[in-house]
């Protein structure tokens, strides 16, 4: 899976940040006086802000914050897990936490950090010499289902951040239990 937040050429992109639907420059602004171009509002005299929409993920649900506070929630899970835990060799998780802190910002269109530094995420790759059977995917989901849901992101990015990260989880899976 390419990080689609900053790569051009990737689905949905333009090159610069994920499409989210629902989120563009299009979207009707209550009480917006459409019937009015902006040259006529200007001319007589009246001002107005436009509202700022973004197309860019990672900026609307609340950029680094937001991931920072979601991979804090992830590894508190990870932590105490039986399962999981094993698979980090290092003694401390903090490596392994911005390592997935840089890798889902740039993936969701923030910083390109994750690709300076470590190149093509090659996903599959990475998590190949770890048995990664459904018991660990499982173990996976539900402390990262815990973290989506401590975010309390709009339904529709929640919805979106969620379809990701299951799918990722499920194409994980290297081994049989």
């Amino acid at each position: 899976m390419l990080p689609h937040g900053n790569n051009p050429g990737a689905p949905g992109t333009g090159g610069g940040g994920s499409s989210v639907p629902g989120l563009g420059p299009d979207l009707p602004v209550a009480g917006a006086r459409a019937a009015l171009p902006v040259e006529r509002l200007v001319s007589a005299g009246q001002t107005f802000s436009q509202p700022q929409y973004t197309d860019n993920f990672f900026e609307a649900v609340g950029g680094h914050e937001t991931f920072v506070k979601l991979v804090d929630a992830f590894y508190d899970g990870v932590a105490g897990d039986d399962v999981l835990r094993p698979m980090y060799p290092e003694a401390d998780l903090g490596p392994a936490k911005e390592r997935l802190l840089l890798f889902l910002e740039q993936y969701w269109g923030g910083p390109k950090t994750y690709g300076e530094q470590r190149g093509h995420p090659r996903l599959r790759m990475r998590h190949m010499p770890f048995r990664v059977g459904p018991e660990a995917r499982d173990h996976w989901l539900r402390h990262m289902r815990a973290a989506v849901d401590s975010l309390d992101l709009a339904p529709l990015h929640e919805a979106t951040l969620w379809d990701y990260l299951d799918r990722a989880a499920h194409s994980m899976v290297n081994a049989a239990d």
